[in-house]
Parts: C-alpha cells; structure tokens; sequence
C-alpha cells in the first residue's frame, strides 16, 4: 500500500471543518486532480450536517459523557460498548451486496449544517435534499445533486488510484475485518483540527454515511469505534428527517457528534451534531447545529439513475 500523500488543510476530512462543510462536499472527490487545476476536494465523504432549525436538546438523554475539563479521557461507556457490539452483529448478518464495477452507489438523504459567511455569526440552514452517485470502482465520473446552493449538479472526478483514502465500494472492500487492524487503520488516516481521538470518531461516521460498506467491514468499523476513548449513548437522537433512534457519540471543542441508528433493527439513519457549550461561532450550548438522514441507499447502473 502507498503511504497516504499529505494533506494540506484544506484537504483535511469534513469534520475537521465544520462551518465550511458545504462549500468543501462540492470538492469531495478531486482530491489530487484539484491540487493542479481546480480548489482541492475534501477527502472524506459524508453527509454535509443539517438542522431543523435552532432546536433545544435539553432533554436529550446523554449516558456517561464523559467531562471535556479531565486530563484524560475515560474509555467507551459501557453502554456504547454493549450498543456498537449489538449494531456489529446486525452489520454482519445483512447480505453482501452484489455489484458490478461499471455501476454507481446511489445515496438519497436529507442533509443541512451550520454556516458562516467571513466574520459574522453562524446560522444552520434549512434541511434540503441531497442525492449522490458514486463509481463502485472509483474509476468512472460520479454525480452530486443537491436541492440548494452550488452543489446542484456537480460532476465527482474518479478517484485517484492507489490513494488509501479512496472510499469507493471496491477500495473499502480491502479494508481490514479485524477491528484492532481498523482502529489502526482509522488511526493512520484520520486527521484534522481536533484531537486525535475525535478525528478517529468522526472518521468512523464519514465511512458509513454516504458509502457502501461490505458487511464484515462495517462490523470491524464498529467494533473498532467501541475502542475510541469518551464514546457514549445518547438514547434519544433524532435525524434529520424526524426520525428517533438512538446513537453513539462523542463530545469535543464544545460540540457532540451523534452517529444514529434505528432503535430496532440497528441500521445507521444518519447523524446529529449539538452544541455541548456556547460556541465562539455565536452558536449556543444546546442547539442542534447539524443532522443528516439517509433515505436510500442502493446500486444503479449509470450516474443520474434512480432506483
């Protein structure tokens, strides 16, 4: 495997950059080929966070979340533990998916974050469409239509080969399956602005948003995330689009990203994030300031194509 090329800031994954995660989801996938003709994409793909509205979680139930003052940060909970245990079970019980090279991944969801213009406040925008079609093998040009701002009809350059960030059906298919490998391998590609651990967390949620994970790899991504430091359970999440469920999350630099799955069946729906503390953004402590929903998820035969 190739050591991973380095990144320039702007090339930092998604989470890294969360009041600029709209404007960098248009960039996603041209992360080389942009280095020379075009802004850079940012690597990671995941739903850009949205929000319905400035909205009060104080009721939200938030099972041992640990204190941001502490010198270290105590490991999972229990609860999350015993969560991401039973959603790693669902995960290697669903059927593998059989597809072809020259077919797409089509991803239907609901998406909206917080966003700021130069110096003043930041605000969450409204909830929007977005739909997603990306090459199975990372070879062929994929397509982005999004309900609102510049990423209506956004052609995504192919993948650049050999890159270990590529997150295309065939890359993530040579992904490891044993989790200490994924933590390590979590470890070795997720960076950012915040601390190390949280880049991993936040790493987890970008992989299992807007792609298509093999069964046994998904498992490991979830057994790998009981081993991150300070996750937690929020039994009270809800989605985008309204639904409940319950998620796995983790506070850091004042904010706690929320992974959400189905109470039932343990299918990840989509993410949360929730200001824990006022923000120097003008965002206050317990605003919801981004959500995600995944609506659909399935292969297609040609980009623009729909199930």
């Amino acid at each position: 495997m190739t050591t991973p090329p380095e990144l320039a800031e702007k090339d930092l994954p998604p989470g890294r950059h969360r009041l600029l995660k709209e404007h960098l989801m248009t960039e996603i996938r041209r992360e080389d080929q942009a280095t020379a003709k075009a802004p850079a994409r940012d690597r990671w793909l995941r739903p850009a966070i949205a929000a319905a509205a400035v909205a009060a979680v104080a009721a939200t139930v938030v099972i041992a979340l640990p204190s941001s003052g502490g010198k270290s940060t105590p490991a999972a909970s229990k609860e999350a533990t015993a969560l991401l245990s039973n959603i790693a079970l669902a995960a290697e019980h669903e059927k593998a998916s059989a597809v072809r090279d020259d077919q797409f991944v089509y991803i239907e969801s609901k998406v909206g974050y917080s966003e700021q213009e130069n110096d003043g406040p930041a605000r969450v925008a409204p909830v929007h469409e977005r739909e997603i079609w990306l090459s199975v093998d990372g070879t062929r040009t994929g397509l982005l239509e999004e309900g609102r701002g510049p990423n209506q009809h956004q052609t995504l350059e192919p993948d650049t080969p050999g890159n270990p960030r590529n997150t295309n059906y065939r890359h993530l298919q040579t992904l490891p399956t044993d989790p200490d490998k994924m933590l390590d391998w979590l470890h070795k590609n997720s960076d950012g602005g915040k601390s190390a651990d949280q880049n991993t967390f936040v790493l987890v949620g970008d992989l299992v948003s807007e792609s298509l994970l093999p069964p046994d790899v998904a498992a490991a991504l979830f057994r790998a995330a009981a081993k991150i430091p300070g996750v937690v359970v929020v039994a009270d999440a809800v989605d985008a689009a309204g639904r409940p469920g319950v998620a796995v999350a983790r506070a850091d630099s004042g904010t706690r990203e929320e992974l959400i799955f189905d109470s039932r069946t343990r299918q990840y729906i989509g993410e949360r994030e929730v200001a824990v503390e006022d923000l120097d953004n003008g965002l206050k402590k317990g605003q919801t300031t981004g959500s995600s929903a995944i609506l659909r998820r399935d292969v297609v035969d040609k980009a623009g194509q729909r199930p």
